[in-house]
């Protein structure tokens, strides 16, 4: 095995809280083992491009603590062809990059799990960066987190004003394909009911909820994941207020919010252990996986088992949340 001299790090898809404490750590632990690293700005298309900075320990200082991505992030079409690929093949092998450290969602891995299986000479690990939680490998991604912590602190003050008007609020957080943000949250927020895409929304039973609620409860909150079949919180919200004209409803779709901000510390704790074990995992030969933390110990797992997929909703946090939203 040829030891590993230089890597190419780089972050693709939607940026995620943590992902510059990633960076960080990948790029100060290689330089620890005498590994040279190069960024790559703005993804699969900055490879293709060649936009390659050498970067060393002080190009990182001052950066854990910050959200987003310092290197850039974006998508690339040219990336999904095979001669965009071979592209980006001769700009690594032009910088003499021998493997890569790729940080992003499913997007990304698949991207690099196709580049891996054309060009085996460069080795690839991934580290799942992506506030959904929606990667098989992982108990947790990085920006999970910050994003549910976001979440709280939004519908915590929701919350106030809804008791202030006596409202409903219809609260849509991201998760096209997860309901992992909702689900969570909405247990923390006290939510009536929680809208989920993994399982089949019942608006029937939403009204059975809403009407045998406390009578003396005056505000109600119902988290949507953005994904969910009936069509998100506006046409939720629309439903609602059909059948309950009396009802004082209003929507609120929190967005991009949860993508920013400071990473919590879980998430710089993650981040950090992730980065150091994808290097490490690089100079012991390690390939096509990504490395994630399950039951707090280091994992890997092949590229092409840890794409995005359905987990089966804890149906504990939906017992729970009926309990205790009466």
């Amino acid at each position: 095995m040829t030891p590993i001299k230089k890597i190419g790090l780089f972050t693709s898809g939607s940026d995620s809280p943590g992902m510059n404490a990633a960076i960080r750590a990948v790029v100060r632990s290689a330089i620890y083992y005498n590994i040279e690293v190069a960024g790559i700005r703005h993804g699969f298309e900055g490879m293709i491009n060649g936009e390659i900075i050498p970067m060393g320990t002080k190009s990182v200082s001052n950066i854990i603590q910050r959200g987003g991505t310092m290197l850039k992030t974006g998508r690339s079409e040219q990336f999904k062809s095979p001669q965009g690929r071979k592209l980006a093949y001769e700009q690594l092998k032009k910088n003499n990059i021998q493997a890569l450290v790729a940080l992003g969602g499913n997007g990304t891995i698949i991207g690099v799990k196709e580049f891996n299986e054309e060009y085996p000479d460069i080795a690839v690990i991934a580290v799942p960066c992506t506030i959904d939680n929606d990667l098989r490998g992982s108990d947790f991604t990085i920006g999970y987190d910050t994003a549910i912590n976001t979440v709280i602190e939004a519908v915590d003050k929701i919350r106030e004003t809804a008791e202030s008007h006596d409202r409903l609020f219809i609260v849509e957080v991201m998760g096209a394909d997860s309901g992992m943000i909702a689900l969570r949250t909405g247990m923390g927020v006290g939510a009536e009911a929680i809208m989920v895409p993994e399982t089949k929304s019942d608006l029937n039973a939403l009204f059975e909820r809403l009407e045998r609620g406390r009578k003396d409860k005056t505000s109600k909150i119902v988290m949507v994941a953005e994904g969910d079949e009936p069509g998100g919180a506006f046409e939720i919200g629309r439903v609602i207020m059909e059948r309950y004209p009396n009802y004082d409803t209003r929507v609120s779709v929190l967005g991009h919010i949860q993508r920013g901000g400071k990473p919590t510390c879980m998430d710089r704790v993650l981040a950090s252990r992730l980065g150091v074990a994808a290097v490490e995992a690089l100079m012991a030969g390690h390939t096509g996986e990504m490395v994630g933390l399950i039951h707090d110990d280091i994992a890997f797992t092949p590229l092409g088992q840890s794409v995005k997929y359905h987990q089966d909703v804890n149906a504990e946090f939906i017992r729970i949340v009926e309990m205790l939203s009466l």
